[in-house]
């Protein structure tokens, strides 16, 4: 029997259009599960949808809308009918800026809060009660090495990933008594456009977060992912920390010169 399957089952990704995203969607339906992706750009979720359906054979559905908008959100919901969740990954999120707290720009903080956590809140508020009525349900947070370790220049992304680690305990304490089971991973430096996405687009300053070391690819993180929501039911993940082998904290990475 192969431990890694997910056949007939059915996994919710946000922010699935490229990254950690797009490399779990990968892997889920490697595994024999359909899917149900989530994101803002479109285009991208189409491309997505046609390769994942020719290569591994499973039903993906797609949905382009933005998990900071509550309404949004809800008329999603709306939309699924009563498709069954087995899988809830609420990887949607993204940082921007490494100012520091007097220079921050607001707009910075105010779009990593409606995403990485209201966005996280908003989803898991309406998919859960459908977990709960059938006593069944795995939810897996993405969440960060900043979740656990403040850093300098992070405030705004740091506080939203020590809020994602909150929400991921304090979830898995309401659902005590279910068999609905909550994860949580926190990576470290990951090559994905997550750099990219930090310093507004600015390719040059994102490329030299990764110099002279190896980071982790989103295929690193999609394999942890597909090895958590695989184990028996009786077994629960809660946090999987997860570092690239040159790095040691948020702050202790071995470059080469």
């Amino acid at each position: 029997m192969n431990r890694f399957r997910l056949d007939g089952l059915t996994a919710l990704i946000t922010g699935a259009t490229s990254g950690i995203g797009l490399a779990i969607a990968n892997h889920f339906a490697s595994a024999g599960s359909n899917l149900i992706l989530t994101g803002r750009r479109r285009d991208r979720l189409l491309t997505v949808k046609d390769q994942i359906e020719y290569t591994h054979g499973v039903t993906v559905r797609i949905f382009d809308f933005d998990v900071q908008l509550r309404a949004s959100c809800e008329a999603f919901v709306h939309q699924l009918g009563d498709i069954d969740i087995d899988i809830l990954v609420n990887n949607a999120g993204l940082a921007r800026g490494i100012e520091s707290v007097d220079q921050a720009l607001i707009d910075d903080w105010e779009e990593m809060i409606d995403t990485n956590v209201k966005g996280l809140l908003y989803m898991s508020r309406l998919i859960l009660p459908r977990m709960v009525k059938r006593n069944a349900g795995h939810v897996l947070n993405i969440g960060s090495i900043a979740g656990h370790e403040p850093y300098r220049g992070g405030v705004g992304y740091c506080a939203t990933k020590h809020a994602v680690s909150a929400i991921n305990t304090s979830m898995k304490m309401d659902l005590t008594g279910t068999d609905i089971r909550v994860s949580m991973i926190s990576p470290g430096l990951v090559n994905t456009e997550f750099s990219s996405v930090r310093f507004h687009g600015d390719a040059e300053r994102a490329d030299k977060v990764y110099n002279g070391m190896q980071p982790l690819l989103a295929d690193d993180v999609a394999d942890i992912a597909l090895f958590i929501v695989t184990r028996p039911k009786h077994v629960d993940i809660i946090d999987v920390l997860v570092y690239p082998t040159a790095q040691s904290s948020a702050y202790l990475v071995h470059r080469q010169s």
